[in-house]
């Protein structure tokens, strides 16, 4: 690339699940291979870290005691996600790499991310689910491919074959 003209931004959610590894290393195989000179885009790994009183989802007597307990390991797994994404990045020898953990859900938290970064495109895996367990749960995918500023991409893991 010319000196002066700016990447493009890719934006990579990831959780602690196989799937978002799975997106992540697709994403560094098929756009950051080593054998590739031109490093077409700028990477920025996003985790949308829940907020303590969402993940314990009760608000009873007792609440608050439980909530800075809960705060430290949602910090703790959310640093450990990072670190993973952060050694596969390495290992594939992509070291430009921005990591964020953002508080909140990860279907606003990744369309943030893509206000903010100006990404041209964003990245997660998919999970899987039926139709009635992602009606329940929500979709990120789903909420990101309609909300999100840019192209999405949904990486599916391929089915293993018996």
């Amino acid at each position: 690339m010319a000196e002066g003209i700016e990447k493009q931004v890719m934006i990579v959610g990831v959780d602690e699940s196989e799937q978002s590894r799975y997106a992540l290393e697709w994403t560094l195989d098929h756009f950051f291979a080593p054998f590739s000179t031109i490093k077409p885009f700028k990477l920025v790994i996003v985790h949308a870290k829940p907020t303590p009183t969402s993940a314990v989802g009760l608000a009873g007597p007792g609440a608050a005691d439980v909530l800075p307990y809960v705060d430290k390991d949602l910090k703790r797994i959310a640093a450990r996600v990072l670190e993973n994404a952060k050694e596969l990045c390495h290992s594939k020898s992509v070291d430009d790499v921005l990591l964020e953990a953002v508080e909140g859900d990860p279907r606003n938290v990744l369309c943030e991310a893509v206000e903010k970064h100006h990404a041209s495109v964003l990245i997660v895996g998919s999970h899987g689910y039926g139709a009635i367990k992602r009606a329940v749960l929500g979709s990120v995918s789903d909420y990101c491919a309609h909300h999100a500023h840019c192209s999405v991409m949904i990486v599916k893991r391929p089915k293993i074959k018996h």
